[in-house]
């Protein structure tokens, strides 16, 4: 893959730079395995917004993707290569030898018409699933399990990774992508290889317009708002003896919000924020 710029020929193509989608095989999804997608705007059920800044934006239909790879040891072959609206990275159409057709999380290099398996047994290349006491120390994986048999929570968006760097007492030690060191159990799944599409993140979409399409309403700092509109609002000019805050007081730097702590504080070993 890799990224397409511009000649500028109006300020938004200026600083534009988009994929060039070199990977895509095909534009047509399977119809098998499309869902429905109702956009809500970032309103909840009462009709009130929850989510701040959403949006208008196209129209899309949600690709149903296998986070599990429960299929073991039936050997499948990489069908397409296709976008998926809903997600950063790519998605791989997959189809077993007993003719069921999934989706999965498209590694970075695999191919169309590369076998993929996900077994206990499976080959350690990218694509295969496996649990993580039969992956070797060292191996970039991603999809992983947080518990066994809940489907891939780990490391899902596009040029991703964590990296196998221990094993102990049943648990497995990942390093994280965020840097964070945390246990998992050797039972749990993870697939082999980094996501693909890597140049995500250097993407510049060049206008507002393409922010609109993506569902993205324009965002307002609480700064320049009024005291009634926002606990930061107000002031004199530019007022900066504030305390940073959401709309509703909550604070923003510092304020640990994080849920399941006694339940989960023993499977992380070093924070992502220590050590930098």
């Amino acid at each position: 893959m890799g990224l397409k710029k511009f000649k500028p020929t109006t300020p938004s193509r200026r600083f534009m730079i988009i994929n060039d989608f070199a990977e895509i095989t095909t534009d047509k999804p399977e119809k098998s395995l499309l869902a429905p997608l109702k956009s809500n705007g970032g309103r909840n059920h009462h009709g009130r917004i929850t989510v701040r800044h959403q949006g208008g934006g196209h129209k899309r239909r949600y690709r149903i993707i296998d986070f599990k790879r429960d299929k073991y040891d039936i050997p499948c072959k990489i069908a397409s290569i296709e976008y998926d609206p809903n997600r950063s990275a790519r998605i791989a159409l997959l189809v077993y030898t007993d003719g069921e057709k999934r989706y999965i999380l498209a590694p970075k290099g695999v191919k169309v018409g590369q076998e993929l398996l996900s077994s206990p047994k499976a080959e350690i290349k990218p694509g295969n699933a496996l649990p993580l006491a039969n992956i070797p120390l060292g191996t970039l994986v991603h999809n992983i399990e947080f518990e066994p048999n809940r489907g891939g929570k780990i490391a899902r968006s596009a040029g991703v990774y964590a990296q196998l760097m221990a094993k102990e007492s049943g648990y497995a030690l990942l390093k994280m992508p965020s840097g964070e060191l945390r246990r998992v159990r050797e039972t749990c799944y993870a697939t082999v290889g980094m996501i693909g599409n890597e140049d995500h993140v250097n993407e510049v979409h060049g206008k507002a317009g393409r922010r609109r399409w993506l569902g993205i309403r324009p965002t307002v700092r609480g700064m320049t708002m009024n005291p009634v509109d926002h606990p930061m609002g107000g002031g004199e000019g530019k007022c900066k003896g504030h305390i940073p805050q959401s709309p509703w007081g909550m604070p923003a730097k510092g304020y640990k919000t994080r849920r399941g702590k006694r339940r989960t504080d023993r499977l992380i070993v070093r924070r992502r924020n220590e050590n930098k």
